[in-house]
């Protein structure tokens, strides 16, 4: 299966969307909307912003959900 790079990170406070590509070997934890200036962090239990508030989740997940291995994300 082929890891996805883009996502589609919507801000909770303005709903303003925006397509960011991922790091393929890291996450993200903070990001800055471009509407509003809100800075994103996870919410508890995710690893970074494009599990919290993503179209799709982040490439380490992706990776992981694709094994039948249970690591988790970038912890």
């Amino acid at each position: 299966m082929t890891t996805m790079l883009e996502s589609e990170l919507m801000c909770p406070e303005c709903g303003h969307k925006t397509v960011e590509i991922m790091p393929e070997d890291a996450c993200m934890y903070f990001f800055q909307c471009p509407q509003c200036s809100v800075v994103l962090k996870p919410v508890a239990g995710d690893c970074c912003v494009f599990c919290s508030y993503g179209s799709i989740p982040c490439p380490p997940v992706q990776k992981t959900n694709e094994s039948s291995e249970k690591t988790g994300c970038c912890r």
